[in-house]
């Protein structure tokens, strides 16, 4: 399925994908079983969106009987915060639309990887502000995500910044701004109304170094945020679901540690 959100985003001025996948019975089945939800959203540094992050980790969580759908958010020449705002539109979109796909509409997650990780976070530090809010037209608790699961993400703009994908976010120009790298740096946007979080990352990460999320995790920390985390001890950056990969310098047919995040974030998403 697809919708354009132009109608919906007022700064929005093209064609958003958005596809889900739901199992072949939910007509059938008991209209009190309800699935969870979760969005995808694929890493590439805010100038692509990896294929090796879609529809293998969509099936992963369809296998568990989770309803995921696939968010071609927009990329260069876009710069924030227009994919933030198509991701939270997805989320209202989703739980508007909850009872037409057996989807629990307070179980909805947004899962991301590396920059795709960074969009995922910001939905959870910018969904209530009056920036975003007015440009959705003020939709309130209608488009928090209730989980997040960060896949190796981008979150500072710092020291540790993978300089690229700040520079695409925020454009050539913007990324020169001070402000504004202080306001995508995720570890300083941390409030009380942040949904808990399951983050992991790979201690040999050589692209987004793992302080990112350290950073992150101590934030989270700081506010009482629900947070499950975990460091592998090795892997380079992009594993995706970790095993039986196929893409540019990734080993194929090769089991890494990390290949255990998503049963683990299956789990997560299922808890209560």
């Amino acid at each position: 399925m697809k919708f354009d959100v132009e109608t919906m985003l007022e700064y929005n001025r093209e064609s958003v994908a958005f596809c889900g996948m739901i199992p072949d019975n939910y007509e059938r089945i008991d209209l009190e079983r309800k699935h969870p939800a979760v969005i995808i959203l694929a890493g590439g540094a805010y100038w692509r969106r990896s294929d090796r992050e879609k529809q293998s980790v969509a099936l992963k969580f369809l296998s568990q009987g989770i309803s995921p759908w696939i968010l071609e958010y927009s990329v260069v020449p876009r710069v924030f915060p227009q994919a933030l705002g198509e991701v939270l539109t997805a989320v209202g979109w989703l739980r508007n639309h909850a009872g037409e796909y057996h989807i629990d509409a307070e179980n909805i997650c947004v899962c991301g990887f590396s920059a795709g990780g960074h969009l995922a976070a910001s939905t959870g530090c910018f969904w209530n502000r009056d920036f975003i809010q007015s440009s959705l037209k003020t939709p309130g608790r209608l488009v928090r995500p209730d989980k997040l699961i960060l896949c190796y993400p981008v979150i500072s703009a710092g020291r540790y910044a993978h300089q690229e994908s700040i520079c695409c976010l925020l454009g050539e120009e913007g990324a020169q701004k001070e402000e504004l790298r202080a306001l995508v740096s995720l570890e300083n946007q941390v409030d009380e109304d942040f949904p808990p979080v399951f983050l992991w990352h790979t201690a040999t990460d050589a692209a987004v170094p793992v302080q990112n999320a350290l950073l992150f995790a101590m934030s989270l920390a700081d506010k009482k945020i629900p947070l499950e985390m975990y460091v592998y001890p090795d892997g380079r950056h992009g594993l995706s679901t970790g095993d039986f990969t196929s893409c540019g310098e990734l080993a194929y047919g090769r089991q890494y540690s990390c290949a255990e995040w998503v049963d683990k974030a299956v789990a997560f998403i299922w808890r209560r």
